[in-house]
């Protein structure tokens, strides 16, 4: 339904940034378009580029702009902690839709004349200093929250996902709840590097980790995980090689698996 649309990447075709999620408006696709770096730097992009950092809809082979996210960072800055945008992750609702902000660490909402407001922002944490910076033993640094994934759960709460920012530490992600005009709270915890998250049929939650054993450890394995009463965790499969997204539909996960492998990508179904 649309072609033609930015691929912001290394020379090398590494790192590559386009969109990032798609969902379904009255069967026209509606999706985000990363950015991930300054709001600013976008007007040094070709034409293409214009689109990077918003919500879009493609119709007739044309592309709408819905939303510029971008744009609405550069102003507000929702956390204050410089203007950096990367929107990531969409879902719609009944007054019009939210997106996750993953490099402006925030969940904005996008109103069906395409004004943008913030609904939650969410929390940094300090880490453990990576041995590789040589700072003192027992040194701490900031880690971002970089929320990632946002759905709508069966009470009709929104559930945000956090990746955490570097340096990446394991078991220290969390899911959290959030209830538009509320502080986020944290529904459940001790995941690492989050991707995605989704539903089943029966208000089960499922957490998709890009590295269960961190992004730092070079080992890409990740993990779908059911989470349990009181946010216990059960790990339905490690079976996976950096996974990116993932959709819960008719008893079945589908999980797009190995992105970052050239030629290798794909995507699996599977059973739960």
């Amino acid at each position: 339904m649309a072609q033609g649309l930015a691929s912001i990447a290394a020379a090398d075709g590494t790192q590559a940034m386009g969109p990032s999620d798609v969902t379904v408006l009255g069967g026209f696709p509606v999706f985000t378009t990363g950015l991930a770096t300054a709001p600013s730097k976008r007007a040094e992009l070709p034409a293409a580029g214009q689109n990077a950092g918003r919500l879009l809809l493609a119709a007739g082979g044309h592309v709408v702009r819905l939303a510029d996210i971008a744009g609405y960072e550069g102003q507000a800055d929702p956390d204050g902690a410089g203007a950096e945008t990367n929107p990531d992750s969409v879902a719609l609702t009944s007054s019009g839709a939210v997106v996750v902000d993953a490099a402006g660490n925030c969940l904005v909402r996008i109103a069906p004349n395409g004004t943008v407001s913030t609904v939650a922002v969410f929390p940094g944490q300090l880490a453990d200093a990576p041995p590789q910076l040589g700072l003192p033993p027992g040194a701490k640094i900031p880690a971002q929250a970089v929320p990632t994934s946002v759905v709508q759960g069966p009470d009709g709460a929104f559930y945000v996902s956090q990746l955490t920012g570097f340096p990446f530490p394991a078991g220290r992600a969390s899911v959290f709840r959030v209830v538009p005009g509320q502080a986020p709270t944290v529904y459940a915890t001790g995941f690492t590097t989050i991707g995605d998250l989704a539903f089943d049929r029966d208000g089960t939650l499922y957490v998709l980790e890009i590295a269960h054993n961190g992004l730092l450890s070079g080992d890409l394995t990740g993990a779908l995980i059911r989470v349990g009463p009181g946010g216990s965790h059960h790990v339905v499969t490690t079976a996976l090689t950096a996974p990116g997204g993932l959709a819960v539909s008719g008893g079945a996960a589908y999980i797009s698996d190995c992105g970052v492998c050239p030629g290798a990508g794909r995507v699996i179904r599977l059973p739960l």
